[in-house]
């Protein structure tokens, strides 16, 4: 398994390093949903290494549909006193598992064939799930809540900024089905800053660039996503579009470095853009880059009905990060260095099954 490659070693002992207010968690229950993501994943080994190397003692509940999934994932941790995992739809309300001190929904629909096959789950995801976990916060007095957020709610580029501050708002043509995941992660916050007014939780949202790292799923169809495939199966890279967009990318270590930050230092009803300037760059660069990584070249293909679909039709999205800067995050890896180590981890971990 990948957890063991030394790469990955490195970004999380960097990540658990960090100098946060870690004591916030000490003695402290934390659920996550969708843990078995790519995020959620690195995320739960960052704080599970924290137990082990600084004599902490955070409670980890591990939320996600597949359990089968989750215990090939989280095999080392499966009989620890720290680590339980539930399986559970998150559409569905979570039935009573007592305090939990911090609630993290990560748990989303991310791709686009997801959105085009799947859009009626990945809206309820974003709203129904979002209330459910708001609603148990309430109940049982949560510290705080995150919600995970997107460039995505920022839309269209109106032609009026380099970068997206958390202020822009663009447009989104909320009349198809690609819609349904920017605008219930734009619902998913409105909720959020219900609760916090009508309740009074403490929430705070991070709003994700587009991620990538050695925890991406294999059925993950972000373009992205594909590149890396093509280039660990030794194939040249497919490119379905022009590759003109230009969009703000993140390693999966900084952005749980990111999600820890704006946890333990953020103010509550407050979102913070998580982005790297040096890691901005256009879908045809990004193409070539991971060709040269592999040795290998670009070539052009139209993408099928399905995937045209699911299709993101914002060309530029670009992330102010200041905010969170502010807070001290700092990202560690560029995007050429982010994706050689993506490459290297996921090569092994290919090669061994």
């Amino acid at each position: 398994m990948f957890e063991s490659n030394p790469l990955y070693q490195e970004d999380l002992f960097r990540v658990a390093e960090l100098k946060l207010p870690w004591d916030k968690f000490n003695n402290k229950t934390i659920l996550v949903s969708g843990a078995s993501g790519l995020l959620g994943t690195f995320l739960i080994d960052v704080l599970m290494l924290r137990n082990e190397r600084h004599g902490m003692d955070i409670r980890l509940i591990a939320l996600g549909r597949s359990q089968k999934k989750a215990q090939k994932r989280f095999y080392k941790y499966w009989q620890s006193k720290f680590f339980s995992f539930i399986p559970h739809d998150i559409n569905n309300p979570l039935q009573d598992i007592g305090r939990v001190d911090y609630i993290i929904h990560a748990a989303s629909n991310t791709h686009p064939v997801a959105y085009a096959t799947d859009p009626i789950g990945t809206i309820t995801a974003n709203v129904i799930g979002t209330q459910n976990l708001l609603d148990y916060a309430v109940k049982h007095n949560s510290l705080r809540v995150m919600f995970l957020s997107t460039v995505e709610i920022y839309g269209q580029n109106r032609g009026d900024t380099e970068y997206f501050n958390e202020k822009y708002c663009g447009y989104i043509d909320c009349n198809t089905v690609r819609a349904g995941y920017p605008e219930s992660k734009r619902l998913g916050e409105s909720l959020c800053n219900a609760y916090i007014s009508q309740y009074g939780l403490d929430i705070v949202i991070p709003r994700l660039c587009r991620i990538y790292g050695p925890t991406m799923q294999k059925t993950d169809t972000k373009a992205l996503s594909q590149f890396i495939r093509n280039a660990l199966q030794g194939e040249d890279i497919v490119l379905k579009s022009e590759g003109n967009q230009l969009y703000s990318y993140c390693y999966c270590a900084d952005a749980v470095a990111a999600l820890l930050t704006v946890l333990l230092c953020g103010k509550s009803g407050e979102a913070y853009n998580v982005a790297d300037k040096r890691s901005d760059i256009t879908l045809r660069d990004l193409a070539q880059t991971i060709a040269s990584i592999v040795g290998r070249k670009v070539v052009f293909q139209l993408p099928d009905s399905v995937e045209s679909e699911g299709f993101s039709r914002v060309t530029k999205a670009l992330l102010d990060s200041t905010k969170l800067q502010e807070l001290g995050w700092k990202a560690h890896d560029n995007i050429q260095t982010g994706l050689e180590k993506t490459i290297k981890i996921l090569k092994e971990e290919w090669n061994q099954e």
